[in-house]
């Protein structure tokens, strides 16, 4: 059976609001998370992602609120990310309305968080978070970064999916630092890389700008694409996208 490419909006979330930016800098303000939730899932989104960009201490109760009040109201699968380093933290947002989390910093500090999570909740709620950089200092060309790409984690990229994937992870989300916000379209030349190396389902991030660079990233190999700007300020709509990719051959939902 030919899975279908999903569509996904995300939602970087910092204190409460969504607020989006080029390569992690200079945010602003984009909108309030749940009523753009509810509008995405209106459009036809497959999924929605939502990513706690300063996972602080004082906003993390908000963040369980946020997931809390989406799922009340929106009823396509929800990954929440951002300042997830336990068992514990995975369960309270799952028991928020959560259907998969997504791990980044805290994996990378301690790998074996990601068995815990694939232990005790199963791979399909475990999501792996690689935000990489070009590096060519690195095997693979690309190195992980940690900070909104600020800082280098001194690790392969592709072989920290690797090992991620075969710790648990059941899907991994790949972001490209220097494609991000860009809206230049999704990096192929990475997509292409990682692909053949893991099997889990790969979500494409950073640089859509267009219907079109979707279809790219589904040729490269890509499960699903996710994207933000685009989206929340109405430069391409969700049906766009679906819209290109099954003119591409792509089966969408």
């Amino acid at each position: 059976m030919t899975l279908s490419i999903r569509v996904i909006p995300c939602l970087d979330v910092d204190r409460g609001r969504v607020v989006k930016g080029v390569n992690f800098e200079n945010l602003q303000d984009a909108g309030d998370p749940v009523e753009l939730a509810a509008l995405y899932s209106e459009q036809g989104a497959d999924e929605l992602t939502f990513l706690d960009v300063s996972a602080t201490l004082e906003s993390r109760d908000t963040t369980f609120e946020l997931v809390r009040h989406t799922a009340e109201n929106v009823f396509i699968p929800l990954t929440v990310g951002g300042g997830v380093r336990s068992v514990g933290d995975v369960g309270r947002l799952l028991e928020s309305g959560a259907d998969k989390i997504s791990v980044n910093s805290a994996a990378l500090a301690r790998p074996d968080l990601l068995d815990e999570i694939a232990g005790h909740f199963g791979s399909q709620v475990c999501v792996i978070s690689v935000d990489a950089k070009r590096d060519a200092s690195y095997p693979s060309g690309f190195v992980v970064t940690t900070h909104g790409g600020q800082k280098s984690a001194a690790r392969d990229a592709l072989a920290w999916a690797v090992e991620a994937c075969e710790r648990g992870a059941g899907e991994l989300l790949l972001n490209s630092i220097d494609a991000d916000g860009t809206k230049k379209g999704f990096d192929v030349e990475m997509l292409q890389a990682f692909r053949p190396l893991v099997s889990v389902p790969l979500v494409a991030s950073g640089g859509a700008g267009s219907a079109e660079d979707g279809v790219a990233a589904y040729r490269a190999g890509a499960d699903a694409v996710l994207a933000a700007s685009i989206f929340h300020h109405d430069k391409v709509g969700i049906s766009k996208v679906k819209t290109h990719l099954q003119r591409a051959g792509a089966v969408v939902r």
